[in-house]
């Protein structure tokens, strides 16, 4: 896969006098993967995500997207078409006073067409399964239907690469498997989608799980390898999915599982298996 953003010994704080939010930080995200970024509160998740599109410049070391660093100014725009970002609280995005004309003011802003806009706006609310909410007010709308409306806002205007910081925290379960369909949905489209979480059970989806602790990237792994380490993710103060730690607790009673599986239907295919066996 080629690269699309390169973290080239990246540093950040917010001024002088202040600690380094992130510590010499090199990774390099490649184009249709889906990578998840967890740590604990405080460990500098966020401030990875407003890096990513430019809203914050590293104070050493850059961050390069498809070629444009992100300290000229003068390639912010192209950054900023290239990523887009789907923040915490999906009312802070809204800017119109329905779903449609929400997602026209975006595609204004970058200066399409009338048919084009209304071709967008067509496809991407069926993406992400608003259409029938159209005409409806986005303050009126669920959690769950107001993020979905404000991912498909963002991905109207087709960036490469969708960042969702944190963007099913603020979401009862019902609404956080709406919008988890919707970044797999938009995943298969071909996007570069980066989700930023503290909801373990999203990383179980992913191509790849990065934590950060103290504003260094101690691990970049598959989901597989990532989550067989139960030790070193209780450490860092995160839970455990339960579908991990059943099947950590199985193994423990000497239960021969092979791997680790990320899919309920495919541990109890693993353990119909064994139980023939007996």
């Amino acid at each position: 896969m080629s690269s699309m953003i390169e973290l080239n010994d990246l540093s950040f704080r917010y001024n002088e006098d202040s600690p380094w939010v992130l510590k010499r930080v090199n990774l390099s995200l490649h184009q249709g993967e889906w990578v998840t970024i967890v740590g604990r509160n405080g460990s500098g998740k966020s401030t990875f995500a407003k890096l990513l599109n430019g809203i914050l410049q590293p104070a050493e070391g850059h961050l390069i997207v498809n070629g444009y660093d992100t300290k000229d100014e003068q390639s912010l725009n192209d950054i900023r078409q290239i990523v887009g970002i789907v923040f915490q609280n999906p009312d802070n995005q809204f800017v119109a006073t329905t779903v449609e004309d929400d997602i026209a003011f975006g595609l204004e802003n970058i200066g399409l067409s009338p048919v084009v806009m209304k071709e967008r706006i067509q496809k991407y609310a069926a993406l992400t399964g608003i259409s029938d909410l159209l005409s409806a007010e986005p303050h009126r709308l669920s959690g769950g239907q107001k993020q979905r409306v404000a991912i498909a806002g963002v991905a109207a205007m087709e960036p490469v690469v969708m960042v969702f910081d944190e963007a099913t925290s603020m979401l009862d379960p019902v609404g956080r498997r709406e919008v988890l369909k919707t970044i797999h949905t938009i995943k298969k489209q071909g996007s570069t989608v980066v989700t930023i979480t503290h909801y373990m059970e999203e990383a179980l989806k992913s191509d790849r799980v990065i934590l950060i602790e103290n504003g260094q990237v101690v691990a970049d792994e598959q989901p597989h390898t990532f989550f067989n380490d139960a030790d070193r993710i209780e450490a860092a103060g995160l839970a455990i999915p339960p579908l991990i730690g059943l099947q950590h607790g199985l193994r423990n009673r000497g239960i021969p599982l092979n791997r680790l599986f990320l899919e309920e239907e495919e541990l109890m295919d693993q353990l119909w298996k064994l139980s023939s066996q007996v």
